[in-house]
This record gives C-alpha cells, structure tokens and sequence, in this order.
C-alpha cells in the first residue's frame, strides 16, 4: 500500500491541465512517496519559473521542476513547481511524449521532496536508480537509458 497523500493541484499556466488529470498527478507522485506526504503541485508559465529560479536558486532561467521542501518526517511537505513551458519543450527535444515528461518530473521532484539529491556523482547514482524503477513501474521507459 502506497503511503497517504494530501495533494494540491495548481493551473497558473492552464496549457497542460488536460494532460494533467488529478488522477494521474497523484498516481505519479505516490509512486515515488516512501512516507505520507502533504504536497502542492503548482504548474507555472515561463515568467514565474524564471522568477522562483531566481529569487531562490540565484539562477536566471526558467527550469523544469523545482522542488521546496519544508519537512522530510514524519509527513513530507512540499511544493513542486513545474514550468509548462519547459517541460514541453524538453519532452520535444527528447522525443518523449509531454504526459512522459510531466511524470517523470513529477517523480524527480517528489525524490528531491523526502531529500534524495544529485549534486554528488553517488547521490546522483542512488537518485537516478530510484527514478528509473518508480518510472518503470508506471509503464514509462526509463528516463536514463540511452536512446535506441
């Protein structure tokens, strides 16, 4: 059994809500939950995901995912933001489909909500191995194998 979840679904860019269902986020991110979670999901256009990166990571470009996370125990809690306009456009550079993306971005940044991390090569191993077996386990491909 998947640990409880307490989500919160944000449109401030609604390009993607379709692709998005409630459903599906939850699903994607209670297969990378290893603890109960309370955890908003706010889904930006480029200007707010520049701006957030900016304000907080001191890096002036919108990225795909950034992940806030306020407490790792007992419950988990977090705000994943993701960029819609990034995600489309890297889905696109890989040749994934943007629901792909969404997923795997969403697992990424739930891993990086109970603290995993891939600043160090072995940390970056370890975080990586897990992302690769919960996107398995969603019926994606596994988004570190090399294309072919």
């Amino acid at each position: 059994m998947r640990p409880e979840l307490h989500l919160s679904l944000q449109f401030a860019d609604p390009r993607h809500r379709a692709l998005l269902p409630r459903h599906k986020v939850r699903r994607w991110i209670r297969a990378a939950l290893e603890a109960p979670a309370q955890i908003t999901v706010r889904v930006v256009d480029a200007d707010e995901g520049r701006a957030l990166n900016r304000n907080y990571r001191r890096r002036d470009y919108a990225t795909n995912v950034l992940t806030f996370d306020y407490q790792h125990a007992p419950v988990v809690v977090a705000d994943l933001i993701v960029c819609a306009p990034v995600v489309e456009r890297e889905a696109a550079e890989l040749g994934k489909t943007v629901v792909e993306h969404y997923a795997h971005m969403l697992v990424h940044g739930t891993l990086h909500a109970q603290g995993y991390d891939h600043e160090a090569d072995d940390e970056a191993e370890v975080m990586e191995a897990r992302e690769s077996a919960v996107m398995r386990a969603l019926g994606f491909a596994d988004p570190y194998a090399p294309p072919g």
